[in-house]
């Protein structure tokens, strides 16, 4: 779901769609932005006092077929291989030290997690006691207290950040447990869990690793095949360690500011198929149940179909990660051999329900508000929830539409400042 807390006047673009995405690759990005590399290495010196192991951190500025980018290998003094009890230790230790704010240590957090909860999730291990190889190393501490700290550097974690979906490579390679295809086991479960579109190609190598994607998956609100609409003001370039033949080995990531600042862009799936053999009965309860199941709307299009039989089309609004089963449902339920899926945009205002106590023809009650404000903070709509202006109608004996007007006029005055 979107972030509608980010503040949309600041959107970050992460395209990891020629070759994906690794904890380096994203921290080099973040610094070609213009992160601050002595803020890094203050963080750097931090992990050394708290794992006893001495780290070294090279920042070079290698051209990736004709690409300028910025390239950091970390290496420690030893191997480490840290259980996940002691890297979720560390790192949540690590950004308390270094003072990150409350959204940088919950970030930090967040990934660490999200790399442990995969590998416990494959081998069926304890989370506290599961063994991490390659991901309990000093560079994965390095990678995410980095990271976190440069999103926080830049402003990042109050912007509305896209990304591709993201290139996992292809073929086979080595790693701590053997060969292996690649995604790699740990990768992929952390995109499966998160519903996170990935693309295989366009080399044979391992392109994404657990780190980057754990990254990735904790940080964007909207994935899209296509940049938004966007003002570019920063482009930053983190090179991978390999070259590749024909594919620059590089992230990119986009700063800038929307073309327009009164909507938001949301991404949402549209589901759709034709029926003509199902009873209104039918219908009635399964549009409630994908209601209840997370669909977004749902409209049922009477229509005459084939042969002129009386018919209707069903559509649902739904977001990407609830699709699949969204899906089933409706195959379930109506007998349906397909359905139609149809990702697209809308352009949306900022939505929260307020809960205002308010007093109204000498009745005290909560009413829940639906609040629509523009990116800049104006309110533009406010519409109590049906069901409590029902309920003062029904304690007060008067109509609904005077209720209704009452309740809006009280909290479009506390909600605009007007008294």
């Amino acid at each position: 779901m979107p972030n509608m807390a980010a503040d949309a006047k600041k959107i970050a673009i992460i395209d990891c769609q020629l070759a994906g995405i690794s904890g380096d690759m994203f921290l080099g990005a973040l610094i070609d932005l213009g992160a601050d590399v002595d803020k890094l290495l203050k963080a750097v010196e931090e992990i050394e006092g708290i794992i006893g192991c001495g780290i070294q951190v090279d920042i070079k500025k290698p051209t990736k077929k004709w690409i300028k980018a910025t390239e950091i290998k970390i290496r420690a003094e030893r191997e480490l291989k840290m259980t996940g009890a002691k890297l979720i230790g560390v790192i949540e230790e690590c950004v308390e030290r270094l003072k990150a704010g409350h959204k940088a240590r919950a970030f930090a957090s967040r990934v660490v997690r999200t790399l442990i909860e995969a590998e416990a999730s494959i081998h069926g291990w304890n989370s506290d006691d599961v063994h991490l190889h390659e991901l309990g190393d000093a560079d994965a501490v390095v990678e995410i207290v980095g990271s976190a700290i440069a999103l926080e550097d830049l402003g990042l974690f109050d912007a509305r950040v896209y990304s591709t979906p993201v290139a996992v490579g292809g073929g086979l390679f080595e790693f701590s447990h053997g060969k292996f295809s690649s995604p790699a086991p740990a990768t992929l479960e952390i995109l499966r869990s998160r519903g996170f579109p990935m693309r295989g190609g366009p080399v044979e190598a391992e392109l994404s690793t657990p780190t980057g994607v754990s990254l990735i998956v904790n940080l964007t609100d909207i994935v899209t095949n296509f940049y938004p609409a966007i003002k570019p003001q920063k482009v930053g370039y983190g090179a991978g360690a390999r070259d590749f033949e024909l594919v620059a080995n590089v992230l990119r990531i986009i700063l800038g500011e929307p073309v327009g600042h009164s909507l938001t862009m949301e991404e949402v799936v549209v589901l759709e198929t034709n029926v003509d053999d199902v009873t209104g009965e039918i219908m009635g309860y399964l549009l409630d149940k994908l209601m209840g199941e997370g669909a977004i709307d749902v409209s049922i299009i009477p229509v005459f179909m084939k042969k002129n039989r009386p018919g209707c089309i069903l559509k649902v609004i739904a977001d990407r990660i609830n699709v699949d089963h969204l899906v089933r449902v409706i195959m379930e339920e109506t007998g349906s051999l397909g359905v139609r899926v149809c990702a697209c945009e809308r352009r949306a205002l900022l939505r929260e329900i307020i809960p205002l106590e308010l007093v109204v023809e000498g009745v005290k009650e909560t009413i829940r508000i639906k609040v629509s404000r523009d990116v800049g903070g104006r309110v533009v709509q406010i519409k109590p929830e049906y069901e409590d202006v029902r309920r003062v109608a029904e304690k007060t004996g008067k109509p609904f539409r005077h209720i209704a007007r009452i309740v809006e006029a009280c909290a479009r005055r506390l909600l605009t400042g007007g008294g």
